[in-house]
């Protein structure tokens, strides 16, 4: 059974499947930029296939401490309930091909967020690399309960937590 809490600062952040540049139909799409409605976001089946699949192994093998879909939210929303469950935080990077808004808060599929220990990276990498799933290292698990992304504090996991539980769905 994997679950989605960070474990321990010493982890490192990855993401793995395909990254790209899409907001399409993306809950920042509709409640920041008041657009409703847009095209589906980008998915290819083949690689949503070959994603779980390795995901799936990498699980089985216990390479990986923890892992989160990105979906309703996106990145940020992912890292947010991993730092939530557990009261880690994390520092990122973004990728600087990307929109930052795209990397963060998009949600085309075929995206997970894994945290792999130091002495699991090797074996961790060249799993990753025989499947042919594209992965990147986007950071590390912190004891200090913030979420930084390029090195501004996004608040901390308290006070995202006391957002997210007192948020009104509408």
């Amino acid at each position: 059974i994997m679950s989605l809490d960070f474990k321990s600062d010493t982890d490192h952040i990855f993401l793995i499947g395909k990254v790209i540049e899409d907001i399409a139909s993306s809950e920042y799409l509709v409640k920041y930029h008041k657009i409703e409605a847009s095209p589906a976001p980008y998915f290819n089946l083949d690689e949503e296939f070959n994603l779980h699949k390795c995901v799936s192994n990498i699980i089985r093998k216990k390479l990986i401490n923890a892992a989160h879909d990105c979906a309703d939210g996106g990145l940020f929303v992912s890292l947010v309930e991993m730092a939530m469950s557990s009261n880690l935080g994390c520092e990122i990077s973004t990728q600087k091909t990307i929109r930052k808004d795209a990397f963060l808060f998009g949600e085309s599929q075929g995206r997970v967020v894994v945290t792999v220990k130091s002495e699991q990276l090797d074996s961790f990498k060249s799993e990753i690399e025989l499947s042919g799933v594209p992965y990147v290292l986007i950071g590390k698990v912190t004891t200090a309960a913030n979420i930084v992304i390029d090195n501004i504090s996004f608040g901390s996991v308290d006070s995202l937590k006391e957002i997210s539980e007192n948020v009104i769905k509408l």
